[in-house]
């Protein structure tokens, strides 16, 4: 009787991760889905085990089948985080001493890798690093860094919680005399992309967020306005990733509207992560 209920039960899970994986904006993990279908087999043998456990049939460093769960719905819970530091702070030494792009390293003051937990749930993900990022060797610490601040604490969260990165590690040159910045070329972005994608495999996170039209064309080279793909689910490696308006352009235009939209981006994200949403947070920017 336990070995049919066993079987019953692992038939149950077989099939949610199924579903899962047919699922775009989920991921499942194949690996366990292939195992606790070789344990499926296993239970309905003749003699197996009455008291066999999903933890006892996994091999010795193999995800747990709660862990699969955790990445495959997103789900908050307890796993073992991700990112190696030393393989992590390799590639942060990698960055530094680029020198792809001679242009760049000509005109800018730092290397602006990221900041943030490396093993945090939440990633956003910007255009480039502007004129008070290069000078600081920090991701979005000016104006459009202090409205992104406030919105991080207001799903909750503080920066050193979420991991914070551009699709460009240096600040676009400009010509001499001219201020302001400059949005990076398809080529600079083609050409730095590869360095996001290793933070992102070594962070893992459960959600990203994409700033602006300029990270979207460097993520997925995508060139539609920003107003037809925020508020909209993207996939990046299997990984959700919301589209929403950059800080700065909540700074020129800073209609309650505008400033809505952002936060019920926000709001999808923290449904996402499986956070709970006060509704005092849901409530946020509605006359």
């Amino acid at each position: 009787m336990q070995t049919r209920s066993f079987e019953q039960g692992l038939q149950l899970v077989i099939a949610m991760l199924s579903g899962l994986e047919k699922r775009p904006d989920l991921r499942a993990d194949n690996h366990v889905l292939q195992r606790i279908t070789q344990l499926g087999k296993l239970a309905r043998k003749p003699g197996a085990e009455e008291d066999l456990s999903v933890r006892e049939a996994f091999q010795a460093g193999e995800p747990s089948t709660t862990e699969a769960a955790d990445r495959a719905t997103g789900e908050p819970g307890k796993r073992e985080k991700r990112a190696d530091p030393q393989t992590f702070e390799e590639l942060r030494t990698r960055v530094l001493a680029c020198t792809k792009c001679p242009h760049l390293v000509a005109f800018r003051h730092t290397v602006v890798f990221g900041v943030g937990n490396p093993a945090a749930d939440l990633m956003f993900v910007g255009e480039a690093p502007g004129a008070d990022e290069d000078m600081q060797g920090e991701p979005f610490v000016g104006r459009a860094g202090e409205l992104l601040t406030k919105i991080i604490q207001t799903m909750g969260f503080q920066r050193s919680d979420v991991y914070i990165a551009n699709v460009l590690k240096c600040r676009p040159d400009i010509p001499p005399g001219t201020s302001g910045n400059r949005q990076p070329t398809p080529a600079e972005m083609q050409t730095c992309l590869p360095y996001l994608r290793e933070q992102i495999e070594l962070i893992q996170p459960k959600v990203m967020v994409a700033l602006g039209a300029t990270a979207m064309r460097g993520l997925f080279g995508k060139t539609e306005p920003m107003k037809d793909m925020r508020g909209r689910w993207h996939s990046f490696n299997s990984i959700p990733v919301m589209a929403t308006f950059h800080p700065s352009y909540l700074l020129r235009n800073q209609a309650m509207t505008e400033k809505r939209k952002v936060w019920e981006d926000m709001l999808q994200v923290l449904e996402r992560l499986g956070h709970r949403i006060s509704d005092r947070q849901r409530n946020y920017f509605l006359r």
